[in-house]
């Protein structure tokens, strides 16, 4: 297996970028999505219905088989010989930003659940907020793989 995994790692390191990029491509415009959501459309509109259909798709056709891809092929990164050194912190605080965007993620479908029920209770400055989330957890996540602090 370990061959194998060598074999292929320029492969799955390339498949697990293009995957981050779609996920967090999502991660970045469903919170968008909920504060024009919140700031300018009526509850049980033909616009609301839009929006719960685009936010809908976009978590469940692109953010969730991104966020699956990027798992997978994450872990397999892991696993290759060679790749990663435990002894070192990067690997634990990518990791532990890699959790907290698994974390943001779930969040969101929640709050899409939320706007489903009519039962939102956060706000478009909220949602700005929120927004920031997969910034700093990016910024974290890239400069532990490149800079390795």
């Amino acid at each position: 297996m370990s061959d194998f995994l060598a074999d292929w790692y320029l492969w799955t390191k390339a498949f697990h970028v293009v995957s981050v990029i779609s996920w967090m491509a999502g991660l970045f415009y469903l919170p968008r999505l909920f504060v024009y959501h919140v700031e300018v459309v009526q509850a049980s509109t033909p616009t609301d219905t839009l929006f719960q259909t685009m936010e809908r798709r976009l978590l469940r056709a692109i953010m969730n088989p991104a966020m699956v891809a990027t798992w997978v092929f994450g872990l397999a990164l892991v696993l290759t010989p060679g790749i990663v050194v435990w002894s070192e912190v990067w690997p634990w605080t990518k990791a532990a930003a890699v959790l907290g965007m698994t974390w943001f993620h779930h969040w969101l479908g929640l709050r899409r659940k939320d706007f489903m029920r009519g039962d939102n209770m956060l706000t478009g400055r909220q949602y700005r907020i929120m927004n920031e989330v997969p910034t700093i957890l990016l910024l974290i996540i890239v400069f532990s793989v490149i800079v390795k602090f």
